[in-house]
């Protein structure tokens, strides 16, 4: 039997940071999965039942300090950009692919849940709970703040939301038509003409292309490696840095990123580049000079497998015209998922959810060193607002 674990939601927290007013706030939103856990290696459902919630971190501190929590799902199944926040921070938006089956709590089923959390709440508070489509992963919004898509990973599909203000309405699908495609992450180029969503089910990008709130599937389909999952554009519009996953069979297999030259016509893949075993989370620095990846490194798997490792790993790239190269990187704790730079990228956060952290580390440029850690039950998702 699963019991609900009691929580407190409600912390003390700077609510000056939380206005869209003070030009110095600075947060991250992370989504915290409470029903997944890996016994061995193995996917379970946490004994006993944690709540899943979503936690507002402070930036601007030294070390970052979470400064409220707020009940909401969350799931670590799914690519961990499943937060969004607007560019003003006064609201974020985060998905549930995941829930406890109804008829069997020892498993979990896909869900379709969209949360809006109203960051100028004292305390922050979910203002809405929309409906996505099935197995509902990846969350972007447009650079103009008027659209929201949402990559549904179980149903083939990715959902547009029209945002007037904080409110979002429903406004139809994007249907790829493949189910089993798993669309999983989605971004805008930074002019909102296009947006790129990873298909891990069948190893393509797609392309689609706004004109207003009109969203259409171009038909355009670029080849990236083996389960493009994660997605981040860069700044200047010019690439978008796709995680390929690979297959995940147990043989240790070198992953990639593969680099998509946005400005093309048609937009191709251009180069690849290997990271190591399993890159689940990615994110650019908000200037577009440094990738940081959460790569696995066996950490996730049984600790009789050839290829464990008691480690992940957060490296960091370069980017320079068009091109990665290795910069950096620092061991990290098991099956790390998500990962944030903040605003002038001299910190980095990266969620680990064996050891329930979100890891701290300072980045000069150069080198990493590790100076802090939070506490949060299953860290799976996490984000800083776009530029």
């Amino acid at each position: 039997m699963f019991h609900q674990a009691p929580r407190t939601y409600a912390l003390v927290f700077a609510l000056a940071l939380l206005t869209p007013a003070a030009a110095t706030a600075q947060i991250a939103v992370s989504a915290n999965d409470g029903k997944s856990a890996l016994d061995d290696g193995k996917s379970m459902v946490r004994d006993p039942l944690v709540a899943d919630s979503v936690s507002i971190i402070d930036l601007n501190q030294s070390p970052p300090k979470i400064i409220a929590e707020v009940p909401a799902p969350a799931s670590a199944v799914g690519p961990p950009t499943s937060v969004a926040i607007a560019k003003d921070e006064s609201f974020a938006l985060v998905t549930g692919a995941m829930k406890v089956d109804p008829a069997d709590p020892k498993k979990v089923v896909p869900d379709n849940k969209l949360s809006v959390i109203d960051l100028t709440a004292k305390p922050p508070v979910v203002s809405a709970t929309l409906e996505a489509g099935a197995g509902a992963a990846g969350v972007s919004i447009s650079p103009a703040g008027d659209l929201a898509l949402v990559a549904n990973r179980a149903d083939g599909t990715v959902s547009i939301f029209k945002i007037s203000g904080k409110t979002l309405t429903p406004a139809g699908k994007i249907d790829f038509g493949a189910p089993k495609s798993g669309p999983c992450a989605v971004a805008f180029t930074p002019d909102g003409k296009l947006a790129f969503v990873t298909r891990d089910g069948d190893h393509k990008v797609s392309v689609l292309k706004i004109d207003g709130d009109k969203v259409e599937y171009t038909k355009r389909d670029v080849g990236a490696g083996l389960r493009p999952y994660g997605i981040t554009m860069s700044p200047k519009g010019d690439v978008a840095l796709v995680a390929d996953l690979g297959l995940n069979n147990g043989n240790g297999d070198a992953d990639t990123v593969s680099i998509i030259d946005v400005q093309a016509k048609p937009p191709r893949t251009i180069d690849t580049v290997t990271v190591g075993t399993t890159p689940e989370g990615m994110t650019l620095s908000r200037d577009g000079k440094y990738l940081a990846l959460a790569v696995m490194n066996g950490s996730n798997k049984a600790k009789a497998a050839p290829i464990y490792n008691d480690n992940g790993l957060l490296r960091i790239f370069r980017l320079e015209d068009k091109k990665l190269s290795f910069v950096t990187e620092a061991n990290v704790g098991h099956w790390c998922q998500g990962l944030t730079f903040n605003k002038d990228a001299t910190k980095v956060l990266v969620q680990c959810m064996i050891e329930n952290e979100i890891m701290v580390f300072d980045f000069d440029g150069k080198a990493l060193k590790k100076t802090g850690a939070l506490k949060a039950n299953g860290p799976a998702g996490i984000r800083i607002a776009d530029n």
